[in-house]
Formats: C-alpha cells, sequence, structure tokens
C-alpha cells in the first residue's frame, strides 16, 4: 500500500517485551510492552512517528516554521521542538499554563531547544488556539518565513500514518517472535495514535481489537474524534476502507482526576510497576493506561485474550514535576 512520504527520525524499530512479573501477578494472560519511549532521547515517544509524516508535509511545502499547541508539560511540544532543531527549522509552542510555570521537565527542554514559547490561559486554548495559531502563522509570514501547523499530538490525517506503519512494525514483530497478538492497548489522549493501529488494522484485516483507554474527556468524544481523523486520513489513500462506529473501542473510567491531573492510586500504581518490571510510566498517558488495563483485566473485562501488547508512548520528563506527589 502507497503510504505518504516521511523522514527518518525515530530510533525504528523499537522492541517488544513480556512483561514477566506483570503478567504473572494478572494471571492468564501474557502482557507485552512496545517501547515506543525509546524512539529517541528529545524526540522520545509516540509523537516522533506521527511527525516524521507532518513535518515531510512542511518541508515539501516549503515551510521552515513548526507551529503546534499543548499543555505545559506537553510531550508533543517537546518533541515538535527538538525535531525542528534538529532540521534547522524554528518552532513556535502555543501553551496551556493558568499561572507561571516551573522552569522544569518539558518546558525547560522546549527552552533548552530554542522554541519560542506563548503561554495562554485554559480558557483561551479550549476556545480559541487554533486561531491563536493561525494568527502566528500570518504574522511570521510578514517576515518571509512560512509556517506549518500541527494540531495537538500531531494527530491529524497525515499524522495518523505513523501508527499505521507502527502497525505494519508490530506484523513483522509478530513472525520473528512466532507471537500473535490478540489486542493492541494504547493510551488515548488526542486520537491520532489509536486512529493509525486502527486504520491498518482494518485496511489489512489483521482481525486484533485495538483498545485505548482515554486519559481525558470520554470515550464517546473520542470515537468521534477517531472518525475525524480516519475520514481525513482517507484523503491521502487511494482504497476505501470501511468500519462502524461501535468497531473503534475506548474503555472510559480512568480519566481519574483529569488530564494531566494524578490521584494517589496512579501515583502508587507507577511506583509498583517501576519497581516490578524496571520500567518508568508515565503520569498523563501510560500511567493512567495501564492502571486501567490492569483493572479491567482484574474486573473480568477481557476475557478471551490471551497475548496484549502495550504501547508505551513515552513522557518521562512529564514525571518530574511531579516528584513531590509521590509516597516512598
Amino acid at each position: 500500500m502507497r503510504l505518504p512520504d516521511s523522514i527518518n527520525l525515530a530510533n525504528l524499530p523499537t522492541k517488544i517485551e513480556r512483561l514477566e512479573r506483570f503478567s504473572e501477578n494478572l494471571g492468564d494472560i501474557n502482557i507485552y510492552i512496545k517501547r515506543d519511549d525509546q524512539t529517541g532521547t528529545e524526540i522520545a515517544g509516540n509523537k516522533v512517528r506521527k511527525l516524521e509524516y507532518a513535518v515531510k508535509e512542511a518541508l515539501d511545502s516549503g515551510c521552515d516554521t513548526l507551529i503546534t499547541c499543548g499543555g505545559i508539560q506537553s510531550n508533543h511540544a517537546r518533541a515538535t521542538a527538538a525535531v525542528a532543531a534538529r532540521l534547522g527549522m524554528k518552532a513556535v509552542l502555543v501553551l496551556r499554563s493558568d499561572e507561571t510555570p516551573q522552569l522544569e521537565g518539558n518546558y525547560f527542554l522546549d527552552k533548552l531547544l530554542g522554541a519560542k514559547i506563548i503561554l495562554i490561559s485554559s480558557k483561551e486554548y479550549a476556545t480559541a488556539r487554533n486561531e491563536i495559531m493561525e494568527n502566528i502563522r500570518g504574522e511570521i509570514s510578514k517576515s518571509g518565513s512560512k509556517g506549518y501547523i500541527i494540531p495537538e499530538g500531531a494527530s491529524n490525517g497525515i499524522g495518523t500514518f505513523g501508527y499505521f506503519k507502527a502497525m505494519e512494525e508490530i506484523k513483522q514483530q509478530e513472525e520473528e517472535m512466532g507471537i500473535i497478538f490478540d489486542g493492541i492497548v494504547v493510551a488515548v489522549g488526542s486520537g491520532g495514535t489509536y486512529g493509525g493501529l486502527f486504520l491498518a488494522n482494518t485496511l489489512y484485516k489483521y482481525g486484533k481489537r485495538i483498545i485505548g483507554i482515554n486519559v481525558c474527556d470520554n470515550a464517546e468524544y473520542f470515537k468521534n474524534k477517531v472518525i475525524s481523523i480516519l475520514e481525513e486520513s482517507g484523503l491521502y489513500l487511494n482504497e476505501p476502507f470501511l468500519y462502524q462506529k461501535n468497531d473503534i473501542e475506548i474503555i472510559d473510567g480512568y480519566v481519574g482526576r483529569g488530564y494531566a491531573l494524578s490521584d494517589k492510586k496512579e501515583l502508587d500504581f507507577i511506583y509498583n510497576f517501576s519497581a516490578m518490571e524496571g520500567i518508568i510510566l508515565d503520569p498523563v498517558y501510560t500511567g493512567k493506561a495501564m492502571y486501567g488495563l490492569s483493572q479491567e483485566i482484574k474486573k473480568g473485562s477481557l476475557i478471551g485474550l490471551k497475548n496484549l501488547l502495550f504501547i508505551h508512548s513515552g513522557g518521562v520528563f512529564g514525571l518530574f514535576p511531579k516528584r513531590d506527589m509521590f509516597e516512598f
């Protein structure tokens, strides 16, 4: 199948490991983890796979400035700043914060990578971030620069091909390992990672359950968001694909206190998992999602699935602003 063009930024393929002790604790199920937290250092995480496609489109369009948005500790914004610096481009980050942020975690790295940062309130972010980014593009054009806007999480039609390609990678690894994964589990925060996995699974008829665990909003919101992304992705393909809305499987109930907000049970889970497996989850995405997965298995909601693959989408830098919340 002919996909849109991309550039090579990530360290691929990322390895797949069995979570030995975690699986044993959960009973008759094998949990594997795909280490997309190891796609790089500055670009670590799932965002770089999407940026490989989005930034290629930007370069082909003659753009020299990447404009994007996210929370103050956005992994995507940090990865965008790193990619821009690596390619000799500029980055403008529109970040959400209702107070003067501490210079730590991803926000510190954004500064270190030379990005221009514009802080806006949560209200502005919710209602006007796209307009603000369009205004930035208009302003920089006056100085001769050409901006390319990347939406939150690079979760759009072009960006989602990053995880379409990742699904092809997983299929190859299945053959090499002699394993068939019944389901693939991923945290859902903007929908693009899920959308890419789902699209490839549908077009190639792999027959796997693609299971998302939302870390903000709710399942219905993300089903609609994924549909919107898939419709946009379809514009890049010359092949039709059919699916039903109910095929999109999002497990709700693990948002907790809200996006990027942590409670004790989530942080305790991250600590216990880290000590058990030597793998560090993040508090915004993978910590909530892996906790949710463990609870669903304990409840018997995933009976019939023998081998599950969890996508570790990175985000370790987001732990540092929460260091004082952990109890050791």
